[in-house]
């Protein structure tokens, strides 16, 4: 069952909304770890391999899901403008030379 009201939002407001459930379910009752929170996100994607791997694609897709959401919870908590700071990053990114230089 998809909550209709997580569609159609900007990084900022799922970014907002992420951060609200992982305050509601206690996981900033305390100061975080940073290399705890970052090593989650890490999981995320080694679930997500796993399961590319196995080629179980709606758990793929799920996993790929709880990246963007511990990220966006993360994002919410250290206060960062992530819209902003993607749109800062790929800006840079424009402007670097074709596969940034490496030949592969």
């Amino acid at each position: 069952m998809i909550d209709a009201g997580f569609e159609n939002k900007t990084l900022s407001e799922l970014t907002e909304a992420c951060h609200k459930i992982a305050v509601e379910k206690g996981f900033w009752d305390e100061k975080r770890n940073m290399g705890e929170a970052l090593m989650l996100v890490v999981t995320e994607l080694a679930e997500a391999m796993e399961s590319y791997r196995k080629q179980e694609d709606e758990n793929f897709k799920e996993e790929i899901a709880d990246t963007f959401i511990r990220l966006f919870d993360l994002c919410g908590g250290l206060s960062i403008d992530i819209a902003h700071e993607i749109a800062k990053k790929a800006a840079k990114n424009k402007t670097r030379p074709y596969k940034h230089g490496k030949i592969c």
